[in-house]
């Protein structure tokens, strides 16, 4: 994900490389097992700046088992968060410098792989022009500029030629912007590439994953980012980064509302920062500057197997996953190609223990799981040809709700039948149609100056547990809409993706709509027990009778209703036909529970704030950003609600 808080980037570079593995506790003098001895001790570490067919070198460490009495595959990873070892507070290039833990996991140093850790062009020590989401299909280039299949493939090429005892077989993977590099290097493959695995990658920045969200730009995140994550001279050892941001207000609401217009917002960066910041402002459509970096269109000739992994609970990059997975099925439909989602927050399958997020439970170490009986075994057969015990599902998904693993032939299941909840009179949700009668519509001001925001309380940057989070504190605003069902009388399982339905009519001329679906729970839902020690998203225990879990919530900038390309303006007053994909879900609603679906026009400082004047958003000023009222209706013939995708009981 390559829009994250400082925090989230700090994840992202130690996801490039792991960390240190934990410290014997003290007074203890047994002889250290496999897995916790130091990677030195197993493997030696080379340095190689290798030549791309366009004479730019890229820097490559490459990590050999000292036992070379038999031959292995290379397990690569590209990134743009350096290749060098974090220790002694500091990024370290040299052979003398080795990490403490090698691969994805533990399991991969025990089992002996060549690993291979790449800095991208332009990036860190490698040589040559970086480009954000490199376009693949760009014709003209500039001098330094590549393309990453080109770049993987005359990689691979010099590996297989000069590391000596490799088995001739490469694997590559990644999470997040590494993600995106798994993804973009098996296009046109080297026939060596046998196994790929994209972990959260970013697939397109404008369709849903980092920058834009339903043509809203995601403020918070990519501001937070990109206070750190800057362009920097190359080759050169030094860390990349913007030095982050230090925030006048302990709210990021407060600190983005007194500045309110994104040109003020992105003056308070530095000139450095704002380099990579503000072409994510000034394209606020889905103009050439986003579709040539969108990667999906391009995964053709795709030979290695694919597994692709997402979370559930990714706030960066979610559907990133599901876009690549597509996209190989589309255009390379011959390649073995898996999809898992759990429920996890962005690469929290890599370092957590994946039991919970926030005060929302999942009742096992799903994180292990994955490391241990997916990632691994994939690996294995594919790059040693170890038969795995179990044969992996095409979609191996978690259910949230139950909190159970599902596998399934196709997504969503074909069990599973596309239903609409509607809004009905006094906020009642209800799988019939409204009928006749009453004013027929709901309606609120939306004031851009006071907008809703997105968690309940204070923050800075975006806190992961926000896509879990209890939405009571909205649903108590005069200017949010709240539709909940009945109590159920047995469990509602939703599997695929949730499309708002809606009719709407407002007095401005553009608007955001904001739907969130949320799980309400019982009154007399039990209070878990207090967190255990680990580094999942845990805060103290509470009581969670009534708590309301989004499951998912998504804006449209209205304006890009029809075209994302040519966006139109509303005619006040006029009822309006909207739709739009709020994203994907496996979720059960539990027998007891109730489900809820909110309404709003801001999500604030999630996404930018619309001036509810038709206009390009990066110009406004103050005083365009007006009040606007906001009707959604529920008449026979403009009957609003939300489908689903139900599976039967």
């Amino acid at each position: 994900m390559i829009r994250r808080s400082f925090s989230a980037l700090v994840l992202g570079c130690l996801l490039a490389w792991p960390a240190a593995s934990p410290v014997l506790a003290a007074g203890m003098d047994a002889a250290p097992s496999a897995r916790e001895r130091p990677a030195r001790e197993a493997y030696t570490k080379y340095e190689y700046r290798i030549p791309m067919r366009d004479g730019v070198r890229l820097f490559t460490a490459v990590y050999v088992p000292k036992d070379a009495s038999r031959s292995y595959p290379f397990l690569m990873q590209r990134t743009p968060y350096s290749a060098g070892v974090r220790a002694e507070g500091a990024l370290r290039y040299g052979v003398d410098w080795m990490p403490e833990t090698l691969g994805p996991s533990r399991e991969f140093e025990e089992a002996g792989y060549i690993f291979v850790v790449q800095d991208v062009r332009g990036r860190h020590m490698s040589e040559g022009v970086w480009q954000e989401m490199t376009p693949h299909g760009k014709t003209q280039r500039a001098k330094g500029e590549g393309v990453e299949a080109e770049d993987m493939h005359d990689t691979v090429a010099w590996l297989l030629k000069n590391v000596p005892n490799n088995n001739g077989k490469v694997g590559i993977w990644g999470i997040s912007y590494p993600g995106f590099y798994a993804a973009a290097s098996v296009i046109d493959s080297h026939p060596a590439i046998k196994a790929a695995s994209p972990q959260a990658p970013i697939a397109d920045l404008y369709m849903g994953d980092d920058s834009y969200h339903g043509g809203a730009f995601k403020l918070a995140a990519n501001f937070d980012f990109y206070s750190s994550f800057v362009a920097a001279p190359n080759p050169s050892p030094k860390p990349a980064s913007g030095g982050g941001f230090d925030y006048d207000e302990a709210d990021g609401y407060d600190f983005f509302l007194k500045h309110l217009t994104l040109g003020a917002i992105a003056g308070t960066m530095s000139e450095r920062q704002r380099a990579l910041f503000m072409p994510n402002i000034e394209h606020d459509t889905y103009d050439e500057f986003w579709q040539s970096r969108a990667i999906g269109p391009h995964m053709k000739n795709v030979k290695a197997a694919m597994l692709t992994v997402g979370g559930w609970f990714d706030a960066e990059d979610f559907q990133g996953p599901f876009t690549i997975h597509d996209a190989v099925r589309r255009h390379s439909p011959a390649a073995a190609n898996k999809l898992v989602v759990g429920p996890w927050v962005h690469g929290g399958w890599m370092r957590g223990i994946g039991a919970r997020l926030g005060h929302v439970r999942f009742d096992a170490n799903t994180s292990d799981y994955f490391r241990r009986h997916i990632q691994f075994p994939f690996f294995e057969q594919h790059l040693k040809g170890v038969k795995p015990a179990t044969e992996l599902a095409p979609f191996t998904m978690f259910e949230t709700g139950t909190n159970v693993w599902r596998n399934y032939d196709a997504w969503p299941p074909k069990p599973a039948r596309a239903r609409t909840l509607y809004f009905n009179a006094n906020g009642s949700l209800t799988w019939q149609q409204p009928v006749a009668g009453g004013a027929g519509y709901d309606e609120y001001v939306a004031d851009p100056k006071r907008p809703v925001p997105y968690i309940g309380y204070p923050a800075q940057g975006v806190p992961r547990e926000y896509m879990v989070s209890d939405q009571r504190f909205a649903a108590t605003r005069p200017d949010v809409l709240v539709y909940q069902s009945e109590v159920l009388e047995q469990d509602v399982t939703v599997a695929g993706s949730v499309v708002p339905k809606l009719f709407v009519s407002t007095t401005g001329t553009d608007a955001d709509w904001v739907v969130k679906l949320i799980d309400v729970y019982p009154s007399d839902y039990p209070t878990p027990p207090s967190p255990r020690a680990g580094n999942d998203v845990a805060p103290p225990a509470m009581k969670l009778g009534g708590y309301q879990q989004l499951v998912r919530g998504n804006p449209l900038r209205g304006k890009f209703r029809n075209s994302y390309e040519k966006p139109q303006p509303f005619v006040p007053g006029e009822v309006t036909a909207i739709d739009y994909e709020l994203g994907q879900v496996n979720h059960t609603f539990r027998r007891g529970h109730r489900i809820m679906v909110q309404v709003q026009s801001s999500w604030f400082p999630l996404i930018d704030l619309n001036p509810q004047s038709f206009m390009r958003i990066p110009d406004a000023r103050p005083e365009d950003f007006r009040k606007a009222s906001q009707r959604v209706y529920r008449t026979p013939g403009s009957a609003s609600g939300l489908q689903l995708m139900v599976m039967p009981n």
